[in-house]
């Protein structure tokens, strides 16, 4: 399989120097942390009816991610699971997906955002608005996680 390169659109900035800092949830600490999403210029005329949307899905590059095994013990976890099942960092390409709350504009192409766990810097490769209507499933299963997590 060829490969292939990926050019990022902005950066995020967020208060989390490193992944060790950052939460483990987007959703912790209460009350969130508000981080901007900086937009590269040549980017920004995408940004258009943006503003129409409470909530948007992040794609981005965790470029402070450690290496990758395919196997890992989460620390809640009875043993080892593999990379895929689970939602760790380290991962063979470090591509997260957050659901972000969408805060406005702070000024052209900056993005006031809520809901983020990155460090600050990480390169964002894309975003799309979030559609309640398609983008979530109610009934689905929560895997080997069912009896940590509350439905």
């Amino acid at each position: 399989m060829p490969g292939f390169t990926i050019t990022p659109i902005g950066h995020l900035e967020t208060p989390w120097p490193n992944p060790a800092d950052c939460p483990r949830n987007g959703r912790l600490p209460d009350p969130r942390p508000l981080c901007r999403a900086v937009i590269a210029e040549e980017f920004r005329v995408g940004l258009d009816q943006l503003d129409s949307f409470s909530h948007l899905i992040l794609l981005y590059w965790m470029h402070l991610a450690g290496p990758a095994p395919l196997t890992i013990t989460p620390r809640f976890a009875a043993g080892p699971r593999g990379v895929f099942a689970t939602r760790a960092p380290v991962r063979p390409n470090p591509i997260a997906l957050s659901v972000v709350q969408f805060e406005g504009f702070a000024e052209p192409g900056v993005l006031l955002l809520r809901n983020l766990d990155c460090a600050n810097g990480t390169p964002l490769l894309d975003i799309k608005p979030y559609l309640p209507t398609v983008d979530a499933e109610p009934a689905a299963s929560m895997g080997w996680l069912a009896p940590r997590i509350p439905s």
